[in-house]
């Protein structure tokens, strides 16, 4: 028997995470502030959520500022893209 789940990746497994790569995945970039509204988040949890995806490649930052406020954005690495379509393709397997 073949194990159905092999081929997901557990650096998706929390929703948070895996709506920080839906959103960069369909936007060039999004700002910390964007994707915090999107999803309803607090600061502390989206940051700890980013920090972990930045730290294996999958996303990266640019900080800037903006009439002096800070700004960050994040954009998907071709890593993180690569990876995150594996994952919806072994998703999408498993609802054949």
């Amino acid at each position: 028997m073949t194990n159905i789940i092999a081929h997901l990746n557990k650096a998706f497994e929390s929703r948070i995470r895996l709506g920080i790569m839906s959103i960069l995945s369909v936007n060039d970039s999004a700002d910390f502030n964007t994707m915090k509204q999107l999803m309803d988040l607090t600061d502390g949890n989206l940051a700890s959520h980013l920090k972990a995806l930045e730290s294996i490649g999958y996303i990266q930052s640019h900080k800037q500022f903006i009439e002096r406020k800070p700004n960050t954005q994040y954009m998907i690495t071709e890593e993180g893209r690569k990876q995150f379509k594996e994952h919806l393709d072994a998703l999408e397997f498993l609802f054949k």
